[in-house]
């Protein structure tokens, strides 16, 4: 394991050498990719914490100053894309009941990327195109069963992750795609590596942020109070809602609400739901995400999808589905990206994630929670599709 990180900064552990420090505005990257033969790492101890430094291994000084690390090494865009439009959009019907949107953007010809959305339930959004380059990719994008344009909104019935698994190769086969990158964050992360792992022939690549695997571990931390630690204030709307002598398990107090016969019952929890989320989601608050739990079309289907799915434990056979199945996909590269401090899907399912898969590489975003929009994490993101197109190009 290996440390891939710009160099910059602080003075070098070795006064001649152009090597420093990796600064803490600097995202981690543990990555097999880094040649072994230039360098190797020295694990020190300090303060109780584990750092990582280089060594400089049989070169003299002036051959490491003389290395073109740009041509080796080439530097990666982070800025965020402009905004784009679709040049073809259409809907899909998938079954009897459920009809899903979808859009094409960027270059008709180039290499077809598919975007996963959060939630479930989440929908996609004209931002989720930025982070991929238009002249070289072919931008597919579309709303889940119930979500976003997608009809029935908000439905439950025939909505499962397996459906949804179904649903992308209709869609692929529709769009007459052999094979593409899949990209998703959240939600959108478990749906990934369900449809990687269930058609790995078909995914080129796999860029993945804020882990969430659908384990009761997860859920609980989330839902049943263990986020409540870090922000009590934001809690209480959430707990008050419902009465003393059902909170044992919000998530099934939360159901038996988002799908009462009344509406504004459903609407009323749906609320609460959604603002739990939407206010925990950025490390910093987000006005304009927060506004999106008085929406009260979005709430419903964001709400309602994501607590279908939460009670019937995603629809796996087990947990530890998808971490017992990673196997199948560890030939794909793939990039995943963590926030530091996120608290809708904490660090410690990306951890679990890396080490069943260290041939993943695995970006740590130390100033981030868990939004794709947050700065950190949207550059690591846009540098992740640029890593996996000089991959496609043969640059690296």
């Amino acid at each position: 394991m290996k440390v891939a990180a710009a160099a910059i900064g602080t003075p070098s552990l070795f006064p001649c050498c152009n090597f420093v420090h990796l600064p803490a505005s600097t995202s981690l990257s543990l990555s097999p990719r880094l040649p072994a033969s230039i360098f190797s790492p020295l694990l020190i101890p300090i303060s109780g914490r584990k750092k990582l430094f280089l060594r400089a291994e049989n070169l003299d000084c002036e051959s490491v100053e003389q290395m073109d690390l740009k041509k080796e090494f080439p530097e990666l865009k982070k800025d965020l894309y402009p905004s784009i439009e679709p040049y073809c959009t259409g809907f899909l019907k998938v079954s009897d009941l459920h009809t899903i949107y979808w859009e094409e953007s960027g270059n008709p010809n180039g290499r077809p990327v598919v975007f996963f959305h959060g939630g479930p339930g989440g929908g996609t959004s004209p931002n989720n195109r930025r982070f991929f380059d238009p002249v070289f990719y072919r931008i597919i994008l579309f709303d889940q069963r119930g979500a976003g344009k997608s009809k029935p909104h908000a439905c439950l019935e025939e909505n499962t992750t397996w459906d949804l698994v179904g649903d992308i190769e209709k869609l692929r086969e529709h769009l007459r795609i052999p094979e593409w990158q899949v990209f998703g964050g959240s939600w959108g992360s478990t749906l990934a590596l369900a449809y990687s792992i269930s058609h790995p022939d078909k995914v080129t690549g796999i860029i993945l942020r804020g882990i969430f695997l659908l384990r009761k571990k997860e859920i609980d931390w989330f839902y049943e109070g263990g986020a409540a630690a870090l922000y009590p204030d934001v809690w209480e709307p959430f707990r008050d809602l419902i009465p003393e002598e059902e909170r044992k398990c919000f998530v099934k107090a939360y159901h038996t609400r988002l799908n009462s016969d009344t509406l504004e019952t459903q609407y009323a929890a749906a609320r609460a739901w959604t603002k739990w989320e939407m206010m925990t989601s950025h490390l910093l608050p987000n006005e304009e995400n927060i506004k999106r739990g008085d929406d009260d079309d979005f709430s419903l289907a964001f709400a309602r999808i994501e607590n279908h799915y939460f009670i019937n434990k995603g629809f796996f056979s087990s947990d530890s589905f998808l971490l017992d199945n990673v196997e199948k996909i560890k030939h794909i590269k793939t990039i995943i990206v963590q926030g530091r401090y996120d608290v809708c899907c904490p660090m410690m399912s990306a951890w679990d994630l890396h080490k069943a898969w260290p041939e993943a590489e695995f970006i740590v975003v130390p100033g981030a929670g868990h939004s794709a929009n947050e700065p950190g994490i949207a550059a690591e993101l846009v540098a992740a599709n640029e890593k996996l197109k000089n991959v496609l190009e043969g640059v690296s």
